[in-house]
C-alpha cells in the first residue's frame, strides 16, 4: 500500500530527462547484439541472445547490483535491502525479441529497473525489500513456440513437457539446455516461494495506440488478456487449375480464406476480444494447381477467460461447418491457452498515486498482449505500467518508438513507488 502521510523524497530523482536519455541509450546499445546485420533479432540462446545477457549482467554489476545469468538464461540482478531476511520485489521483463523487432518491447522494463536501482545506489538509499531486476530470457516463444520460459521458471510454473519441443533445425529444448549445462533439477531450483516475494512490477511499452490517442505518457494496466493459440491444417484435393470446374473443387486455400473471415467476424463481437491469423501458407503451392493443403495459425484473446473461450468454441464450430460444406478436412491443434490475469488492486493504487504525483492523470486500461507478469498472477501481487508507444502504436517492428520524456516519467514513477511502498 501507499503511505497515507506525505510521500518521502528520499532517493529523489535527478534532473528531468536524465533517466529517459540513459534508458534510450542503453536500449540502442543492447540492440547491437542481433542475429541479423540489418535488423534486431534475438531469439533464445542464439549467440546474440547470450551476448545480450552478458551485457545486461555487466550493466547490473556496474549499477551496484549482484548479478548472474541463471539456469535458463535469465539475467538476475539484486539491489539488496539492509535487511538480509527481507522479501524481494521483482521488477522485470524480457530481453529476447521477435524477428525484425523493435528496441523497446520487453527491454524497456529491464532498463527502467536498472537505471532506478543505479540511482538508489548512488543516493545511498536502501529499500525495506530486496529489489530484483530480472531480464527474462524467453517470453516471445519464437524458437520453440513456448513463451514465458524465463518467467515461468522463476514463478515456479515451468511446463516440463515443452522440453520435448524442437526448433526448425530439429534441436529439442532439452538438448539445447543440456548443451548449456542445464538440467531439470536446476530449472526447478529457480522457483521463488510466494512467501519470499513482496510483489512483481513490469514497465512495458503499450504496443498499441490507446495512450497515444489520449495524449497520455503512461497508463496503469488492469489485467492481462487470456489467450488461445492454434494451428490449423486444411486438407482438400489438388487439381489442375484449368480443368476442374469451380463447383467440383475441394480447394484448401478458399476454405482457409473463409475460416479467416469467420475468425474476424466472430472476434469483432466483444470490446476486448480480438482474433488474428498471423501465419498463412500453401505448402508446395503452384500457380496452376488447386491447393490441396493450407496451413495457418489462429490467436484469440480477451480480457476475461469466458469471453475468450466462447469465441474459441464458436470458431471451432465454424471451422467444422465450413469443412463439411466444402468437402475438406480440417485438423486443429491447440498450441497453448493462458488464462487472463488481473493486476492487484493494491499495485494499481500504488501506481496511480505515483502517476498522479508526477502530474499525470491516472488512466487504467487492459493489456491485450501477453507479458511475463502473467506468470506471477496468483504467486504474488502484480502491477504493470504502460509507456506510450509512438508511430501510431506500432510494436513488434523496427518502427516501434518510445520518447525519452515518456521513459523518463516511467522511471520517476517507478522510483517514487519503490521508496513509498510499505
Amino acid at each position: 500500500m501507499v503511505k497515507d502521510q506525505a510521500r518521502t523524497d528520499s532517493g529523489a530523482a535527478p534532473d528531468a530527462g536524465v533517466f529517459g536519455a540513459r534508458i534510450l541509450d542503453l536500449a540502442h546499445q543492447l540492440a547491437r547484439w542481433s542475429e541479423q546485420p540489418d535488423d534486431l533479432t534475438c531469439t533464445y540462446y542464439s549467440p546474440a541472445h547470450k551476448a545480450a545477457a552478458a551485457q545486461l549482467r555487466d550493466w547490473m554489476h556496474s549499477a551496484g547490483m549482484s548479478a548472474e545469468i541463471d539456469a535458463v538464461g535469465n539475467v538476475v540482478g539484486r539491489y539488496a535491502s539492509a535487511n538480509r531476511d527481507a522479501k524481494a520485489l521483482i521488477v522485470g521483463s524480457h530481453y529476447d525479441t521477435v524477428v525484425d523487432a523493435g528496441q523497446f518491447d520487453g527491454r524497456l522494463g529491464i532498463l527502467t529497473g536498472l537505471v532506478v536501482a543505479e540511482h538508489l545506489r548512488h543516493a545511498g538509499r536502501r529499500l525495506p525489500f530486496h529489489l530484483d531486476v530480472i531480464g527474462f530470457a524467453e517470453e516471445e516463444g519464437v524458437r520453440f513456440s513456448a513463451p514465458y520460459l524465463g518467467s515461468a521458471a522463476i514463478a515456479g510454473r515451468f511446463d516440463e513437457t515443452i522440453l520435448r519441443r524442437s526448433d526448425t533445425n530439429g534441436v529439442s529444448l532439452a538438448a539445447l539446455l543440456q548443451s548449456e549445462g542445464t538440467g531439470l533439477a536446476a530449472i526447478r531450483a529457480l522457483a521463488r516461494r510466494p512467501g519470499t516475494l513482496r510483489g512483481y512490477l513490469e514497465v512495458h511499452i503499450e504496443q498499441g495506440p490507446v495512450l497515444l490517442q489520449r495524449g497520455l505518457p503512461l497508463g496503469i494496466v488492469t489485467s492481462i488478456a487470456g489467450s488461445g493459440r492454434f494451428r490449423v491444417a486444411v486438407r482438400g484435393v489438388a487439381g489442375h487449375a484449368g480443368t476442374v470446374p469451380m463447383t467440383l473443387r475441394h480447394d484448401a486455400a478458399t476454405a482457409a480464406a473463409e475460416i479467416v473471415l469467420a475468425v474476424e467476424e466472430r472476434c469483432s463481437k466483444a470490446p476486448t476480444l480480438v482474433g488474428t491469423v498471423g501465419q498463412l501458407a500453401v505448402p508446395q503451392g503452384a500457380i496452376n494447381v488447386i491447393p490441396a493443403t493450407c496451413e495457418f495459425s489462429i490467436d484469440i484473446r480477451a480480457s476475461d477467460d469466458a469471453t475468450r473461450d466462447a469465441a474459441i468454441a464458436d470458431v471451432i464450430a465454424a471451422i467444422a461447418r465450413i469443412a463439411e460444406r466444402r468437402g475438406i478436412a480440417a485438423e486443429i491443434t491447440e498450441i497453448g491457452r493462458h488464462g487472463a490475469v488481473p493486476c492487484a488492486s493494491s499495485m494499481q493504487s500504488a501506481l496511480a498515486a505515483s502517476v498522479a504525483g508526477a502530474g499525470i492523470e491516472p488512466f487504467h486500461l487492459p493489456s491485450g498482449a501477453g507479458h511475463d507478469a502473467a506468470m506471477f498472477g496468483g504467486v504474488t501481487d502484480i502491477g504493470m505500467l504502460f509507456v506510450r508507444c509512438g508511430n501510431g502504436g506500432i510494436s513488434h517492428s523496427p518502427l516501434e518508438t518510445v520518447m525519452a520524456e515518456d521513459a523518463d516519467l516511467a522511471a520517476r514513477v517507478l522510483l517514487d513507488l519503490l521508496v513509498n511502498l510499505d
